[in-house]
């Protein structure tokens, strides 16, 4: 069956689901599956039912998150010190930022600065979310 996780208590190790069925199951920690992922409110999981227990319990999706990394910030590291690549650093791309710096003597990421300023100013606060913001 699926379902949701609707709490999960780590000083406890056990949490509540929301099955797709409308009732809610218990689980423990011990009945998670996937090593790599812990458990979250809103995660989409796929369980075994046992009674009113919830066991073999397997991660479909993991809950997106954001980074905290706001557009009018990019905008600003953009706009006064794009030609440095500040502004890739800042949005997490460090490979980019660090070719910013290799070539900035030669006024090149200056212009490709500002042509990315005008792209930041269209881009919707949707969009650079979904761009620079989930991991």
């Amino acid at each position: 069956m699926q379902g949701t996780i609707l709490t999960f208590h780590p000083e406890t190790n056990t949490g509540l689901i929301s099955g797709h069925d409308g009732t809610r199951y218990s689980f423990a920690r011990a009945d998670w599956t996937s090593a790599k992922l812990n458990p979250e409110e809103g995660m989409t999981i796929d369980f075994d039912v046992d009674g009113k227990s919830a066991r073999q319990i397997i991660v479909i999706q993991s809950v997106p998150r954001l980074t905290g990394k706001r557009k009018s910030t990019a905008l600003l590291w953009a706009i006064f010190l794009g030609g440095f690549g500040a502004h890739k650093f800042y949005l997490g791309r460090t490979g980019w930022g660090v070719i910013y710096l290799l070539f900035c003597w030669t006024g090149i990421p200056v212009i490709i600065s500002l042509i990315e300023v005008i792209v930041l100013i269209l881009m919707s606060e949707t969009e650079f979310n979904r761009k620079y913001n989930y991991y």
